[in-house]
């Protein structure tokens, strides 16, 4: 008969010992099978840059970029704005085949050309103005507006030329001109070329008013420079968005200029409006159908009639914040 090999305890004992010394905290986590957290895709929610809400992104863009809390009005796409105003099916897009040019050689801490290639892979777009032509509640127009997120919405050449040819497309086809402003000013890396563009763009408009159609202004933020300097304040009717920035030089450099400390909200379409500087400000989700009204009016056309609302939006759980640090 075989022998049984001896029992022995030690491995157990060292088991239990271990067990023994554990705090009650541990002992329970050990226990615990960590489950992976439910992955939200990418760009599904963002933040009110004002008030901190979480916002769905795809009710946020229903509501034309402005925050349902607070009322906020974020920086909107030049193509996303274009669509929003003009009637659907009936966009064509103006001076797209011009593209800037670094004719100067251009180099500060990044060549010209280098910029520019960044902006235009950032944006989709080959430069900071986007000219379309449509119908606004049926009525023909020409619109034009900015990309700020294409070096600040600045004004170069390429800007100006696609500007002229949005005012002789609404010249051609006699119908108002629509601009939607939103920049830093002249491109400092165009020098000379960019400032002409001010003299330019203004001459053309000029000839708007010798026909006697209408130019409307829109101006949001922000709004500065030489672009505000120009066509930005030469509209037959300057309206702006809500708390947008305007003027010629930033806060800042007056108040390091003047040595003077500026009154709240210096700059803002709420003090511009007091000091009859702009006409109106109207909000954005009802910027559509106030320029329709605007503009039949002008035209001797008859007045629109509200757009259809919109279908709602599913809006699913907002997701729980982390703690700041």
């Amino acid at each position: 008969m075989a022998l049984c090999a001896p029992y022995d305890k030690t491995g157990i004992d060292q088991v239990q010992a271990e067990r023994l010394s554990m705090s009650w905290i541990e002992r329970i986590k050990s226990n615990i099978t960590p489950t992976r957290k439910a992955s939200i895709p990418e760009g599904v929610w963002t933040k009110c840059d004002s008030c901190g809400q979480v916002l769905y992104r795809a009710e946020l863009e229903r509501n034309l970029e402005v925050c349902p809390k607070c009322d906020h009005h974020m920086r909107m796409s030049a193509r996303n704005r274009l669509h929003s105003l003009l009637d659907e099916g009936s966009l064509v897009e103006l001076g797209s085949e011009l593209e800037p040019k670094d004719v100067l050689k251009f180099r500060d801490s990044k060549k010209y050309k280098d910029r520019l290639a960044s902006a235009q892979k950032e944006t989709g777009e080959k430069d900071a103005l986007v000219v379309m032509k449509g119908t606004l509640h049926d009525m023909p127009v020409v619109a034009a507006a900015f990309e700020f997120s294409f070096m600040g919405g600045s004004m170069g050449s390429v800007v100006g030329a696609r500007f002229v040819r949005a005012v002789e497309q609404a010249l051609e086809d006699n119908c108002p001109l629509i601009c939607f402003s939103a920049s830093g000013g002249a491109r400092m890396q165009e020098a000379l070329m960019s400032l002409m563009q001010m003299a330019k763009t203004s001459a053309a408009l000029a000839k708007m008013q010798e026909r006697g159609l209408p130019y409307i202004s829109v101006l949001t933020d922000p709004t500065m420079g030489g672009v505000s300097a120009s066509f930005a304040m030469l509209g037959d009717l300057n309206i702006a968005e809500p708390k947008a920035l305007i003027g010629f030089a930033g806060p800042r450099v007056i108040e390091q200029t003047v040595r003077e400390k500026l009154p709240p909200g210096f700059q803002r379409s709420e003090f511009l409006i007091e000091k009859g500087a702009i006409d109106m400000i109207v909000r954005r989700p009802e910027m559509r159908l106030k320029l329709a009204s605007i503009l039949a009016k002008l035209m001797n056309l008859p007045a629109p009639h509200p757009d259809e609302a919109h279908e709602s939006v599913v809006v699913p759980p907002v997701p729980d914040q982390e703690p700041e640090a």
